[in-house]
């Protein structure tokens, strides 16, 4: 159920609001202004604000006051100068005026909740599978962390328990990212624990620190300090671990290295620790490889040849592929055709992500160690993470079932 503040025509009003009130939402307020709105923001404590998208009812102000709260802004526009209004302002959550509450909805929630988990974790115990995603992608820093970390945003956005794991063996850099303490790197420890069989929810929750955000809150676990540590970090522990983690959060979004490269190859040791098993068995236990690659001649030609690495490890089908930091001043006019046409000319790959050049939001977020929710909400990169996420991570909203109105019977006095 959602607090809701609404200021809307009256006849769209009228319309929608049996329909808030059947899908177990609760109006708070019903305003006709603004500053209306604005002004009572801290009393009425909302969590979605559902406004006009006209000038009378939607404002920089009130978007700045929500995004300031870590309320929801939903506008419908009624027509395209009103629509126009909204996207000069940032905002991106605008419908039509006509739309039934079941276009709304899932707006409002912000995603489709998933069933949360139930019990504890015990030994023999059957816990409901998560969504694992690995968030790979190959040497010279294509953007890997930031989307893995922006991806467990919106999706904790969006509802759901969500855990970040840092599994890249050749140093962590979610913890300063975040602005998180990274003196006890949290899943090399869940990985020794696992290792000994003593990884338990209890000791997940100790081992793990928390990102706290408005309705965007997540769990992290860091990576390694140094480059030295990654013997700490072995196939079977690693997946011991990972697989433990997987029962305790919704979604679990991994941080791995770069590295496919086999270390067996290069020693007569078949025993030895092996440099990049972190990054295999990451890969190998998602359900969801995301690919990412930086959006130039140099970037895209380290992507073709990783992929065609990583394609020997994961099913195809399972690798969702990213082109991050599209920009036409590396890449020519048209820089988002030039991406897929290479992409497909020399590894058939037909689908994939475009992520745009956004340094100014990437820049604020690391200056404030926050996310692009919370640092450049309005961002052109954060929206289309977001839309990623809400599109192809999380799952597709079921049609809402109208249940008919029970009207009191009436009652009629007796004749005298």
């Amino acid at each position: 159920m959602a607090r809701l503040a609404i200021a809307l025509d009256p006849a769209t009003e009228d319309r929608l609001l049996a329909d808030i009130v059947e899908h177990g939402h609760a109006v708070v307020a019903r305003l006709v202004s603004s500053r209306d709105l604005l002004e009572n923001l801290d009393v009425l404590a909302p969590d979605v604000v559902l406004v006009g998208a006209g000038r009378d009812t939607l404002s920089a102000e009130l978007l700045a006051g929500c995004d300031e709260r870590g309320i929801r802004l939903v506008a419908l526009a009624a027509t395209d100068a009103e629509r126009a209004h909204a996207g000069q302002l940032g905002l991106h959550e605008v419908l039509d005026r006509s739309a039934s509450w079941t276009e709304v909805e899932p707006l409002v929630r912000g995603g489709v909740p998933v069933p949360s988990r139930v019990g504890d974790l015990s030994p023999g115990a059957s816990a409901r599978a998560a969504s694992m995603l690995a968030v790979w992608g190959p040497a010279g820093a294509p953007g890997r962390t930031t989307v893995a970390v922006n991806l467990a945003a919106e999706i904790a956005a969006a509802g759901h328990s969500v855990a970040l794991v840092d599994a890249d063996p050749y140093g962590g850099t979610i913890a300063p990212l975040l602005g998180l303490l990274d003196e006890a790197p949290g899943f090399a420890s869940a990985c020794r624990l696992a290792g000994g069989g003593a990884l338990d929810r209890a000791e997940l929750e100790r081992v793990a620190q928390g990102y706290s955000a408005p309705r965007a809150s997540f769990d992290v676990f860091t990576g390694l300090v140094g480059p030295s540590r990654w013997p700490e970090l072995s196939s079977e522990r690693v997946t011991a671990a990972l697989e433990t983690i997987r029962g305790w959060a919704e979604y679990v979004v991994i941080d791995t290295g770069f590295s496919l490269e086999r270390d067996e190859e290069l020693t007569s040791d078949q025993f030895a620790p092996r440099r990049n098993a972190a990054t295999f068995a990451a890969v190998s236990a998602a359900d969801r490889v995301v690919a990412v690659g930086l959006a130039d001649p140099v970037g895209l030609s380290r992507l073709l040849r990783g992929h065609a690495e990583l394609v020997d490890l994961v099913e195809p089908e399972r690798i969702d592929v990213v082109a991050n930091r599209v920009r036409t001043s590396a890449l020519g006019i048209d820089a988002h055709a030039q991406v897929r046409q290479t992409l497909r000319r020399f590894a058939g790959i037909s689908d994939v992500t475009i992520l745009p050049h956004d340094g100014r939001a990437a820049d604020a977020a690391i200056l404030t160690a926050r996310t692009l929710r919370d640092a450049a909400s309005r961002s052109p990169l954060r929206a289309a993470l977001r839309e990623y996420a809400l599109e192809r991570v999380l799952p597709v909203p079921e049609p809402a079932r109208r249940r008919a109105l029970r009207l009191a019977p009436i009652r009629r006095a007796a004749a005298s």
